[in-house]
């Protein structure tokens, strides 16, 4: 009887899950295996040959271009990571060791009004806040501080990372924040009891406790930063491509499809294999299980 129970569960339990993995599967894996496979077919004039070949991932390997675009993705991405999740933190840490507890949910509410515009929208305001008749231009050239607007704060990768890191500080805060709530206060004041100062009792026991928090924002911030179209583009100028940008002209200007989906896969792949060196590192000299 205590079987035929469990199966029913069993049975239950798959019904509820069917529509959404079906939904899932459907909206996720169907276009992976899409790219995939056209990553791996020929490319003739306005059309696709069904033929298999490595050609794509060759050229995608040997290309000199496609080599520094990838780099500077890598290095952008890294840059406004690391940016993002230091900053984030003090605020987090704020929000969680020195704000009252019932005025947190007012100072995540503020944390989350970025969210009320469209993504585009605050890349377009960076522009006019960075721009050669811009804010920061016209409010040097008013007070005297300058005579002519500064032209290289904008149209370059520092102007990138600037844009980036504040479009996803949220996505930073927000994890890092939950895994601080989850510190057993008493824990700090038991390394404060064994006689460890303010800075020691951080670095041994609030930070390592706070690193699922810090893994999730670094991933979450990584990953669809090195994949950002619309930020080098705009912000960039279409000077900076980056490798979404390089997928772009595969797959529209240039109508190159297999090449575009041979850079999407190994785009993903390179983001995969960083991902899991990083929490390999974490692992292992960090001594925490994220």
């Amino acid at each position: 009887m205590a079987k035929r129970g469990l199966d029913a569960e069993a049975k239950q339990g798959l019904t509820l899950i069917a529509p959404p993995f079906l939904y899932a599967l459907a909206v996720l894996a169907a276009p992976v295996l899409t790219i995939l496979t056209y990553s791996f077919l020929k490319d003739g004039y306005l059309e696709v040959i069904a033929e298999f070949t490595w050609s794509n991932y060759v050229q995608v390997f040997t290309d000199p271009i496609v080599r520094t675009v990838m780099l500077r993705s890598l290095f952008v991405s890294g840059l406004v990571t690391l940016a993002t999740v230091v900053l984030a933190f003090p605020v987090a840490y704020y929000v969680s060791f020195m704000v009252r507890p019932e005025r947190k949910s007012m100072w995540l509410f503020l944390i989350t009004i970025p969210f009320w515009t469209s993504y585009l929208i605050r890349v377009f305001l960076w522009k006019v806040i960075l721009g050669y008749n811009g804010v920061i231009n016209s409010t040097l050239t008013g007070l005297g501080i300058i005579d002519q607007p500064l032209t290289f704060i904008l149209y370059n990768v520092n102007a990138m990372v600037l844009t980036l890191a504040h479009a996803y500080a949220p996505f930073a805060i927000l994890p890092i924040f939950v895994a601080l709530e989850k510190i057993d206060r008493s824990l700090l004041e038991a390394g404060r009891d064994l006689g460890e100062s303010r800075a020691m009792t951080f670095w041994r026991v609030t930070l390592p406790l706070a690193m699922p928090g810090v893994i999730a924002a670094t991933l979450i911030v990584f990953i669809p930063t090195i994949g950002d179209y619309v930020t080098p583009e705009v912000i960039g100028g279409g000077k900076i491509p980056m490798i979404a940008n390089l997928i772009q002209v595969q797959m529209l200007a240039l109508d190159n499809r297999p090449l575009g989906s041979a850079l999407a896969v190994t785009a993903m792949l390179i983001v995969a294999v960083v991902s899991v060196v990083f929490l390999f590192l974490n692992r292992r000299f960090l001594k925490v299980r994220p």
